[in-house]
């Protein structure tokens, strides 16, 4: 790719103390950094203050790498050399400051949605998919990532207004610390007001399922139309999925835009501490629990379970909470069991090598 464009200040896509103080730890100083604006299977589009450039990542860090979660992704700060006109090398991955990873429904491994973000607009539709539960699947995610959760509910012209101020009374008890936004790109009602809080130098990600609208209000923050809209499906009622790679956008206020692909189904892994975040009342009051190990589930002297028969606690929210860290905990365990055996792996094969040589006439 290796085209001349505007020069901007590294600051200007994200840049800051926390990359700056990693990359000075490098061993090779003379590696540049750039940031992951898009991914294209395995082939990743990087930018710096005056290119951009695609670029692919070494052997060696494809040798090393023990998991996805090792390869950059969108989002990511990494080290580089320019080796000629548009040949570039990945060298390093920097650390990530933050990181909103899911376990995909079904399968055992994990996968990083996008990383080094700042505020995650989590966005549902009051015709599809609209669920509490969900909003706090999403913000225990989001939480567990160190990333800031907002809640954003789409296309608000297809109900009325009194419906409107029902659902925002249902958000804002069960969501009393989380800052909800209502938008419609049909009537463009809350877009203004949206648009005003997009920061300069901020990274945002939009997170929900396909159809609720993510790409439309991308498309009116961006004031042009680079990301394709489909129409909903009449005989499904289901979005098709029209954003099939993540991507990250440089808004015309400056703020930054990481655009991903509709997800159906999203589940939590080494989420423990944005559950603890999310449900924090369920948290604090198990240390009233009589057992330090209580499950919250069938135990004398509960808290929680105390709460919940009293009234003081909302029964759905209590099952959610228990489903989410049971699997959670499940998640977290078959993710730690693959390592254990991916490592057994790695260390027989580097015994396979050794002995082969050692007997090589």
């Amino acid at each position: 790719m290796d085209k001349t464009i505007k020069k901007i200040k590294l600051q200007d896509i994200g840049y800051g103390d926390f990359f700056e103080d990693n990359r000075n730890s490098t061993v090779d100083n003379n590696l540049t950094p750039a940031r992951i604006i898009a991914e294209h299977k395995g082939l990743y589009i990087l930018r710096n203050e005056t290119s951009e450039f695609s670029a692919k990542i070494t052997g060696k860090m494809m040798f090393t790498a023990s998991s996805i979660e090792d390869y950059p992704a969108v989002g990511d700060w990494v080290l580089i050399t320019i080796v000629d006109v548009g040949q570039v090398i990945i060298r390093e991955l920097l650390p990530r400051k933050t990181v909103l990873i899911r376990k995909s429904a079904g399968k055992s491994d994990t996968q990083i949605i996008a990383s080094n973000i700042d505020i995650a607009f989590i966005i549902q539709s009051p015709d599809r998919d609209y669920n509490l539960n969900r909003f706090e699947r999403y913000l225990s995610l989001a939480e567990s990532g160190n990333i800031k959760p907002v809640i954003v509910l789409n296309k608000t012209d297809l109900i009325s207004a009194s419906d409107i101020e029902i659902k925002l009374d249902e958000l804002k008890t069960r969501f009393k610390n989380t800052d909800i936004y209502t938008t419609s790109t049909v009537t463009g009602k809350g877009i203004v007001d949206f648009k005003k809080n997009i920061k300069p130098g901020v990274t945002y990600c939009f997170i929900g399922s396909s159809g609720v609208g993510k790409s439309s209000i991308i498309n009116m923050l961006i004031s042009e139309n680079l990301i394709k809209t489909g129409e909903i499906s009449s005989y499904t009622n289901r979005g098709k999925h029209i954003t099939t790679h993540r991507e990250l956008f440089v808004l015309e206020s400056g703020g930054l835009l990481i655009d991903n692909p509709g997800m159906r189904e999203i589940g939590v892994v080494d989420s423990e501490a944005g559950i603890k975040n999310v449900f924090s009342e369920f948290h604090d009051l198990s240390k009233k629990c009589k057992f330090s190990n209580c499950t919250h589930m069938n135990e004398p002297n509960c808290a929680i379970l105390e709460a919940i028969n009293s009234g003081t606690l909302d029964k759905d929210k209590y099952d959610n909470y228990i489903n989410l860290l049971k699997e959670n905990e499940y998640n977290t365990l078959t993710k730690l069991e693959k390592r254990e055996k991916d490592r057994k792996f790695g260390k027989f094969i580097k015994t396979a090598k050794k002995q082969i040589k050692k007997y090589k006439f």
